[in-house]
């Protein structure tokens, strides 16, 4: 009989942890994690007394609490809930599920710039982490020099990440005709694996394991202290408060205010060490838009929502870019096996060309599989920015996909990205709620160089499908273009330009079937709203670390740079109030 009552519990769990998988796979469970607590539980006992408040356990703040957590008590506020038990998380296959859930509690949250281009926030502990392609791939030299971080802790706090959850990927068919394809083109030479920045082409990370399950920066908090570390979930910070301290009567933040999921308000408050600190790593969006809602912004704006100004600075908010991104879809004679990001072109003009694929083995798959450029996930790539909206992606999940044939998901796209746009915008606040997404502008292509880089990138992709290794792939003569171009528009996908060699043919291309992917950064830069040590300039105890601080996108994909700054920025902090003493 016992045994009879384990199993059904057993089968009970499964069936629990398995909702919502949207018929994909079972759950991998995680272990426990004693730091999590659901932010309804915090007491007004427990308010005071912390040496780092982190706003944001994303990226960079959950390196950077399990790092402050070694020596020190830390509090992390998180606004959306836990990744683990969630398959639409942790299984490669579900990927597109996870990035175009739109329910409230899903780890993602849609939003559209007034460029027309739909995009995404992490709303989950681990942040991007959690629902982002998976690429890891480091920073160059050179930008860890412009931007005047130390090499020898940089190059320390990379395999502190590596170790833990970052993977060499086996080799997936079409991200191999992408190598061969690229070197054939002439991207070269061949770099092998390696996480480093390299021109020519190479085999990056990932943080996907041998079964498809995914390591996310949640996962690091494993390295922290438990006694020192607690993590609050669906924690919505809603403003820093500000003390004026000093004979200069600096403002100097002392704690935050934060909703939880029951809208009951609380406060968590430093512990008045002359060290103890708030550190927004809430991201490049959350980061500014907290900043402004708490008083720290331009002046003119603020007074215009009624929100009592602390420090006028007319940079919060200001100088946000968004890699542009865009695609080319190849069918294929056969499926190929679904892929993501595992290879890289590096060029020297500063494109970098990748590659995604699903496949359609069966009715049942196509409903899982669509790669990275599914329309599913806003991806609204064959309709002007202008035209795109969530309700016509819901609208192409009920009504379209089921309709279009199997050739539509059998294939794989070619992707090319500029990196570090010329063309910049920005966020404003609609009014004084946090929960209020703020307006975002990106400004695509305004810069005619960005342009000229994206005719470049799309006349490289053109060479890379022209070689052998694509033609023994792809589909040649089975259709005719007029076919090929018809299923297009109806699938979502680009088989357009027809004609490279017009220059405003492929402008337009660019302009018309610019997408997003996720390497928006900006908006709280150094020297403008932070100091080299990432302090938020006119005020005490208040940093920002995070892709906010950004004036350009590191590597070809972020996530490795902004993990290891987690790291490096929580050695830094220990080291100067501990010295070597920190051992860290």
């Amino acid at each position: 009989m016992e045994l009879l009552i384990k199993l059904l519990l057993l089968v009970l769990t499964a069936l629990k942890t398995t909702q919502g998988s949207d018929s994909c796979n079972e759950v991998k469970h995680g272990h426990g994690h004693p730091y999590l607590h659901e932010a309804s539980s915090f007491s007004q006992a427990e308010e005071e007394g912390f040496d780092y408040i982190i706003v944001g356990g994303g990226t960079s703040g959950c390196p950077l609490a399990a790092t402050l957590s070694r020596n020190y008590s830390v509090l992390v506020l998180e606004r959306g809930g836990s990744p683990y038990g969630n398959p639409n998380i942790s299984h490669m296959q579900n990927f597109h599920i996870g990035l175009s859930d739109t329910s409230p509690s899903a780890p993602s949250q849609p939003f559209i710039s007034t460029d027309g281009v739909i995009n995404t926030r992490a709303r989950v502990l681990g942040g991007g982490t959690c629902i982002n392609a998976g690429f890891y791939t480091r920073a160059s030299q050179r930008y860890v020099k412009t931007v005047g971080w130390d090499a020898k802790l940089v190059n320390e706090s990379y395999p502190w990440v590596e170790q833990r959850i970052v993977h060499w990927p086996e080799v997936a068919p079409w991200q191999a005709a992408l190598r061969d394809g690229l070197l054939e083109a002439g991207v070269a030479p061949f770099n092998g694996y390696t996480y480093n920045h390299l021109y020519g082409t190479k085999i990056g990370g990932i943080i996907f394991d041998k079964d498809g399950f995914r390591h996310t920066a949640a996962d690091l908090l494993a390295a922290g202290n438990n006694d020192n570390l607690k993590v609050l979930l669906h924690a919505t910070v809603e403003r820093i408060i500000f003390e004026r301290r000093g004979r200069r009567r600096r403002p100097t933040a002392v704690g935050v205010e934060f909703k939880d999921n029951s809208g009951k308000r609380h406060r968590a408050l430093l512990n008045g060490g002359r060290q103890s600190e708030v550190i927004l790593s809430a991201g490049a969006i959350g980061s500014p838009q907290l900043l402004q809602l708490s008083g720290v912004g331009p002046r003119k704006e603020l007074k215009k929502l009624g929100i009592p100004v602390v420090i006028d600075n007319l940079h919060v908010g200001k100088g946000m870019a968004d890699n542009p991104l865009n695609s080319i879809f190849m069918p294929t004679k056969k499926p190929v096996r679904q892929s993501l990001i595992q290879t890289v072109g590096i060029t020297h003009p500063g494109v970098f060309i990748e590659a995604s694929s699903g496949f359609s083995q069966s009715p049942n798959s196509i409903k899982c599989h669509h790669g990275i450029m599914s329309a599913e996930i806003g991806q609204l790539s064959t309709i002007p920015p202008g035209q795109r909206s969530l309700e016509a992606v819901q609208k192409y999940k009920r009504e379209i996909k089921k309709n279009l044939p199997k050739e539509a998901f059998q294939g794989g796209f070619i992707l090319e990205k500029i990196s570090g746009p010329l063309s910049h915008g920005g966020l404003r606040l609609v009014n004084g709620d946090v929960h209020t997404p703020p307006v975002v502008t990106f400004n695509y292509f305004s810069h005619p160089e960005d342009l000229q880089r994206c005719v470049y990138g799309v006349r490289s992709i053109e060479r890379v499908v022209q070689t052998k290794r694509f033609a023994d792939l792809t589909v040649n003569d089975a259709y005719t273009m007029e076919a090929l171009l018809n299923m297009s528009v109806q699938a979502n996908v680009n088989l357009i330009p027809k004609h490279t060699n017009d220059t405003a043919s492929v402008e337009q291309f660019c302009r018309d079937t610019v997408t997003t992917i996720w390497h928006y950064h900006g908006g709280c830069h150094i020297g403008k709203v932070v100091d080299g040590e990432y302090r938020v300039i006119g005020a005490a105890r208040l940093r920002v670390v995070d892709g906010s601080t950004f004036n350009k996108s590191p590597g070809t994909n972020p996530q490795a740079t902004v993990m290891m700054m987690g790291r490096y920025m929580g050695v830094k902090i220990l080291r100067k109030r501990l010295g070597r003493a920190a051992g860290v």
